[in-house]
């Protein structure tokens, strides 16, 4: 039984697990968008998201808790100068998996995890709109205006006004 066990140990010891996840949030934080398995991109996600919030507030201690994740100081200098302040009004939610197939050679679940903000082709559809709008995580109820009201009751009554038209039934057609 798995109670308790969160983390995927993708089939490594844990030194080789958080060199790999160091190594793979360092290109993430550089390039923006990393190619790996979706299994991968799962446990990355799980670990660069709290180092992304953490990068909000520039302080000494923040920059040295996130190079003891990430052990590249290129890759810390990058996050405080550049992707700390794209991400600063976002709540969460900083990265983004997009499933791109099977890998050939072994049938791999493959993807692309992204940062959200860096994606120039959807920030082309909705990215303006979206930066002006404040955002809240509660969820609106729905408000009927009474043109649409109106409009559903006026289809009603003129479909049952209309009887003299010829209705086609299955045995004439």
């Amino acid at each position: 039984m798995r109670h308790g066990k969160k983390i995927n140990h993708l089939g490594r010891t844990s030194a080789h697990r958080k060199s790999m996840l160091s190594n793979m949030a360092s290109s993430l934080i550089l390039h923006k968008r990393v190619s790996t398995t979706v299994a991968k991109a799962k446990a990355l996600r799980k670990y660069v998201e709290p180092l992304l919030t953490k990068s909000k507030s520039d302080t000494t201690h923040s920059r040295r808790t996130i190079f003891s994740y990430l052990q590249n100081k290129d890759s810390v200098k990058e996050l405080f100068d550049q992707v700390s302040s794209k991400i600063a009004n976002r709540p969460g939610g900083y990265t983004r998996i997009l499933k791109t197939g099977n890998r050939l050679g072994d049938n791999a679940d493959m993807c692309i995890i992204e940062l959200v903000d860096y994606n120039e082709a959807m920030l082309g559809a909705s990215g303006v709109a979206s930066e002006s709008k404040t955002r809240t995580r509660r969820r609106g109820g729905k408000k009927k205006d009474n043109a649409s009201v109106a409009s559903t009751t006026n289809d009603a009554s003129t479909t049952t006004n209309n009887t003299d038209a010829p209705v086609a039934t299955n045995e004439e057609v």
